[in-house]
């Protein structure tokens, strides 16, 4: 092999003994698989800028920053072709992430089969779900980024849940996972910031699961009633009861105050369901129908939002997606009305102290101090 193969080939030969655990074998076991050696495309190479962040969903900067921190986590264990690179394997996966199809769809990509395409992206999404506690996790310093989209006080983060669509598991526990739309689906908790920066992310409920369950069985909830976010409030729909740290909007606002609590309300909350757009449009197999296994849809579902929080941190422009995306889903649940208002006092006193009447730019000015930071 000429060293151009060898650069054109990923270089992977430089790295195999760092990755191959088989790396003593002898050199006649070398030359009889080195025949069989399947080329593969350096696309950080071949593609420029533009078509490498189209095509992967990421810059390169950002996809080598990605890999430098997935190679803890990754290894390349088989001597067929030399195994695929640490380099292949993320590229397969973004391009996974990117066209949201079967995985026959990307195999060909590498030149690997469907089931190797499988494990890669399998294993490729859990390690990057290992980023979660260094990417998403619950802060309080947005609370003014908060305030100036809407003048809404001392906002922890906006809460609700998203529909992931999934192909039926099985026929006995195929029900539990169609939600009231008629498909089926796992129904994602998350919190975003002012930022549209994910706070916590929950992948684990049926389509089925109302979103006050998802709540109130989650770490979060513990958390809020546990105080660690002080008198920090979350924002969320009517699907959530009430509570002292969770504020939802009025179902029949009457006064002057209450339908600027609601306005309010409203415009801030709003973050999430943006955020949702921007995560599924640059990842739309989070916007598609997942035709893989439960375990794996969990994997795809937190890497992709470890993924989204890079992107945001990283300041990378919203790209438009590669495939056309089904229109967004906003399933009200059907409990919704009904919730009974936990604690309606914390809710009264911020309508009633901060909502009523007019308020000038030196009272807005003192509504900061007041209610933001303390």
């Amino acid at each position: 092999m000429s060293s151009s193969d060898s650069d054109s080939d990923l270089e992977h030969l430089i790295q195999l003994s760092d990755w191959d655990t088989n790396s003593s074998d002898d050199d006649s076991d070398r030359q009889r698989v080195s025949s069989r050696i399947i080329r593969r495309v350096n696309y950080m190479q071949t593609l420029d800028d533009a078509e490498f962040t189209f095509r992967f969903r990421l810059t390169k900067p950002a996809f080598q920053l990605l890999l430098t921190e997935l190679i803890p986590f990754v290894r390349v264990t088989s001597k067929k072709n030399y195994g695929v690179s640490p380099l292949h394997q993320l590229l397969l996966t973004l391009r996974f992430y990117a066209l949201g199809t079967m995985l026959i769809s990307v195999a060909d990509f590498v030149g690997v089969s469907k089931s190797t395409a499988g494990r890669i992206m399998r294993d490729m999404s859990r390690a990057i779900a290992r980023l979660y506690d260094k990417y998403i996790f619950v802060h309080q310093e947005g609370a003014e980024n908060f305030y100036r989209i809407a003048g809404f006080p001392r906002v922890l983060g906006a809460i609700d849940c998203t529909h992931i669509r999934i192909q039926s598991s099985c026929q006995t526990i195929g029900e539990e996972f169609r939600n009231r739309k008629g498909y089926f689906s796992l129904n994602v908790q998350a919190v975003c910031d002012a930022e549209l920066m994910l706070m916590n992310v929950v992948a684990r409920w049926p389509g089925s699961t109302h979103d006050a369950t998802i709540f109130n069985n989650s770490i979060l909830r513990a958390q809020c009633d546990a105080g660690d976010f002080g008198n920090r409030w979350l924002l969320g729909d009517s699907a959530y009861p009430n509570r002292s740290y969770l504020l939802t909007p009025l179902l029949n606002p009457v006064t002057e105050a209450e339908i600027r609590y609601n306005e309010s309300h409203i415009k801030t909350r709003n973050t999430i369901e943006r955020t949702f757009g921007v995560w599924k449009r640059r990842f739309p197999v989070v916007a598609l129908t997942l035709r893989v296994s439960i375990s794996n849809v969990h994997a795809i579902i937190i890497a992709t939002a470890v993924l989204h929080n890079m992107c945001r941190n990283l300041n990378l422009q919203e790209i438009p997606p590669e495939v056309e995306l089904p229109p967004a889903d906003n399933i009200e649940n059907s409990g919704a009305q009904n919730m009974v208002v936990l604690d309606m006092q914390h809710r009264s006193d911020l309508i009633n102290n901060y909502f009523t009447g007019d308020r000038d730019q030196s009272k807005i000015g003192s509504d900061l101090g007041l209610w933001i930071r303390y």
